[in-house]
């Protein structure tokens, strides 16, 4: 038997004018921690027949980290995809659409056609921004539809009634022409519930039956006030609030969204709470990037889905970690070792007693089978009891090691680690495990060539850096006929990129036919590359005519300046793909490293015009 529930909009609800903002100064003293009140009205826990997630990494998340490339963005959107677009969980990713950059991400994504996450937009509440969405035919958008006092008097210095006419005005030209509006109710736990906020959604939820299309509302915890307590009173209550717009507003379950921020490390548990009372979406973003403190972190809200549904097959969760290492390795950043599921150590344990569980059986300390469900084996911890087995397991797991680079327990460097290990228990009475940093320590010590050398990346930052600009150089087609036009195209090259040393070009029998010498102190040295010399036997040209491809060298000290330099090589070809010879370029990498950073920035905005 199924309960009757009571449907909403029983009453009509008039928009409150106050002569002044309601700032709500009992609960934010400003000058105080913010308060919570209870006036104990307990509500039974009512999930939407639909629950599903949102994205906003490309939006909100944008805003708290340097700004994705548009590659960047292609690759994390095909993440999304494989993570919980295909079975629909994440249904949806809003972009900003205002730079061009912006809209070549939005055209990148589309082009993929994937049903789900679906390409939505982020728009502040104008007209003008409105035809942006409908010219580039946006079926769905975001609209910032500010509510608190704090915005409305304080920020748009308007009374309540020219802000609520302002967005239903624009929510009506939306429908017009065919687009679903999703209103942004920004800073919804600071606004006055029944005086303004639901007035508000029982207008739109009229322009919804005129038009007989959704109007979907965000609840905006903009500064993360809501809380998830039993009893707790209006702004502040996450349960109130999702309730009383789906029963006194008759906004439907799955039109509604919760946006959360974590500025009281609330933001996860607002969000479930925000579904187990009746909102159908929780909008997040990939690992929780968001203004100021965050939102909510997309993998843990999928991590939640499944816990309370109990459909594992709802997202793909082992690309988890796949998106962990990407940031880590493609975008530099730092993930908490322990960040719950992407973090280094969150599966490690290095307390003695929890050791010893874990050798005993590792489901007594270990959350769940993280090699199954994240592709994350249970990290081996490292004590007197571990043996060579499990000092090379510990380096071939946690170095990430290649099939063609992993130890055996019979290597000779794995038998000097663990006699280092052993030394430390018996030396010193040691009691503690190893952790990872003394690991690697040791690791670094007797195996240096499995680590990178700051040298290192400095040599493969020149070669991808110097790689795409000279790719670009070749595709000119003034240097097909090796002419004036193609010397002129060299010089003007090396006098925009002032790191370059020696820029030359061969044809495909490795003869010089042009080149470019940048400083004029080096250019008695370099008469002795006269035109017509013969570069076929250097490995630049070679490889390039072999493959076809791009050929970076090794750092080398330059014979004509003494200089430490790094060579870059290219095909050059014609439109019908035939190799017709080879550009080289010689670049000095202290100066390159110096312009590193705009090299960077160049680089990016280029990858942008090719996608």
């Amino acid at each position: 038997m199924n309960i009757i529930r009571k449907k909403g909009g029983a009453r009509y609800l008039n928009l409150q004018e106050p002569e002044k903002p309601r700032l709500y100064r009992d609960l934010f003293p400003y000058t105080s921690i913010c308060r919570t009140t209870f006036d104990n009205i307990l509500l039974a826990p009512r999930p939407s027949d639909k629950m599903y997630v949102t994205d906003t990494t490309f939006r909100d998340g944008q805003q708290a980290r340097p700004p994705y490339t548009v590659k960047q963005v292609l690759k994390i959107y095909d993440f999304l995809y494989r993570l919980g677009g295909k079975t629909g969980l994440i249904a949806a990713s809003e972009f900003f659409i205002y730079s061009p950059k912006d809209r070549k991400c939005v055209d990148a994504c589309r082009a993929r056609a994937y049903p789900f996450p679906k390409v939505t937009s982020w728009i502040r509440a104008t007209k003008d921004d409105l035809k942006l969405v409908r010219d580039m035919e946006f079926d769905e958008t975001g609209m910032l539809t500010s509510v608190s006092d704090y915005h409305i008097f304080l920020k748009l210095n308007k009374t309540r009634k020219q802000a609520m006419d302002m967005y239903v005005d624009l929510a009506a030209r939306a429908l017009d022409w065919g687009i679903i509006p999703r209103c942004h109710f920004e800073d919804v736990t600071r606004a006055d519930i029944y005086g303004f906020c639901l007035p508000l959604a029982q207008r739109l939820m009229e322009l919804s039956r005129q038009s007989g299309m959704p109007v979907k509302i965000r609840l905006c915890d903009t500064m993360g006030y809501g809380v998830p307590w039993p009893g707790a009173a209006l702004p502040r209550s996450v349960q109130r609030i999702v309730q009383t717009f789906i029963d006194e507003a008759d906004v439907p379950g799955e039109w509604l969204e919760w946006h959360g921020h974590n500025d009281f490390h609330k933001v996860l548990v607002n969000g479930i709470t925000a579904w187990l009372y009746g909102c159908g979406a929780v909008n997040g973003t990939l690992l929780g990037f968001g203004e100021r403190t965050g939102n909510a972190p997309l993998e843990a809200l999928l991590i939640e889905y499944i816990s309370l549904t109990g459909d594992d097959g709802a997202a793909d969760t082992t690309v988890i970690s796949e998106l962990a290492e990407y940031f880590e390795k493609e975008l530099h950043y730092h993930i908490p070792h322990n960040y719950p599921f992407a973090g280094r150590d969150f599966n490690s344990t290095s307390a003695g007693v929890h050791v010893d569980g874990l050798e005993k059986n590792e489901e007594i300390y270990n959350i769940f089978d993280t090699k199954h469900l994240l592709n994350r084996p249970v990290p081996i911890t490292i004590t007197d009891k571990t043996g060579r087995s499990g000092v090379a397991y510990w380096l071939n797991t946690n170095l990430r090691l290649t099939e063609d680079k992993k130890v055996t327990k019979k290597h000779p460097a794995v038998g000097r680690i663990y006699d280092a290990i052993i030394a430390q228990y018996e030396g010193s009475n040691r009691t503690t495990s190893f952790s990872y940093e003394e690991m690697e320590d040791l690791a670094q010590r007797f195996m240096p060539e499995l680590f990178a050398t700051e040298f290192d990346h400095v040599k493969q930052l020149a070669g991808e850096l110097a790689a795409q600009l000279i790719i670009r150089l070749a595709q000119h087609k003034d240097l097909l006929d090796f002419d004036a036009s193609a010397l002129a195209r060299l010089d003007s090259f090396a006098e925009e990129y002032s790191f370059i040393q020696y820029l030359y070009l061969t044809d495909t029998r490795g003869r010089l036919k042009c080149a470019t010498i940048t400083d004029p102190q080096y250019k008695e040295k370099y008469q002795a590359l006269p035109l017509d010399y013969d570069f076929s036997a250097r490995e630049w040209f070679k490889i390039p005519m072999q493959t076809g491809e791009l050929h970076i060298m090794d750092v080398y000290q330059s014979q004509f300046t003494g200089k430490l330099v790094i060579t870059v090589s290219c095909a050059v070809t014609n439109d019908q793909d035939d190799i017709v010879g080879v550009i080289g370029v010689d670049i000095q990498l202290e100066q390159l490293i110096k312009r590193a950073k705009a090299l960077r920035k160049e680089v990016g905005t280029q990858d942008e015009n090719d996608i």
